[in-house]
């Protein structure tokens, strides 16, 4: 059993939340009995997964797009009221090869993804909680941000800004009751996993102390924490869940 974290009353938004890591973060969300909005371009396995969590709801974004970020952090506020909660978790790997032959238009897709839209999903957000006087705000980051993996510089980059983001922003808003935080994880045994070659999946096991790869609803417990009112004094930092690979 988990343990129990009261998001009672609380609203959240989890991107990518229709599969993998954001799936059981929404899962954890809502048993903690918060509202979800379930951000996602793919709509249909956004309602597949809504089906199974109570008090979620689902919003189209394409996080790439800054327009259609504005319109979902609207959607989502005028079916909530408030968003009292972000976790941006959504992204992708890209493919797996040497930086010199990385080609620039799938280089500029990764970054636009995954540094880019947490980006605009901020910039979407955080007016309503300031006005609110409330917030907590996840990043997922990655391992890779921390150490760079090798024939992955788009993603290792694209997750090192994801964290400098987070400090950035962490530091503009200590004055306020708002949160910002990053996670690192290992890999988990996602969808993800689809994007890349097995020699790299094998390298990123090889790297893990715990010598597994990380639970989805692991990720989930201490994402679920940062979200929550207990976390009240730290912001702007980075919270390891790399398996013992990174100690700091």
């Amino acid at each position: 059993m988990s343990n129990q974290i009261d998001l009672k009353g609380r609203y959240a938004v989890v991107t990518g939340g229709a599969q993998g890591i954001g799936y059981a973060v929404a899962k954890r969300l809502t048993e903690s009995g918060a509202k979800v909005a379930l951000w996602d371009r793919d709509e249909s396995l956004a309602r597949e997964a809504s089906t199974t969590l109570t008090g979620s709801i689902v919003v189209h974004a394409e996080q790439s797009d800054p327009d259609s970020v504005a319109a979902a952090a609207a959607q989502t506020l005028k079916l909530f009221g408030r968003i009292d909660i972000l976790v941006n978790n959504a992204g992708i790997s890209g493919p797996v090869m040497p930086t010199v032959d990385y080609p620039v238009d799938q280089w500029k897709q990764i970054i636009d993804i995954d540094l880019n839209g947490v980006f605009y999903c901020c910039k979407a957000v955080v007016p309503s909680m300031v006005a609110n006087g409330y917030g907590r705000i996840v990043n997922v980051a990655s391992i890779a941000g921390k150490e760079g993996n090798p024939n992955a510089a788009a993603y290792s980059a694209a997750k090192a800004g994801v964290i400098a983001l987070t400090k950035s922003l962490g530091k503009e808003l200590a004055g306020q009751d708002i949160a910002v935080n990053a996670v690192t994880p290992a890999a988990a045994k996602t969808k993800i996993f689809d994007q890349i070659s097995q020699t790299h999946i094998d390298y990123m096991l090889s790297r893990i102390p715990r010598g597994r790869f990380l639970k989805v609803e692991e990720a989930a417990a201490m994402i679920a924490f940062l979200c929550s009112s207990d976390n009240s004094f730290t912001t702007g930092a980075v919270f390891d869940l790399s398996g013992g690979r990174a100690t700091y």
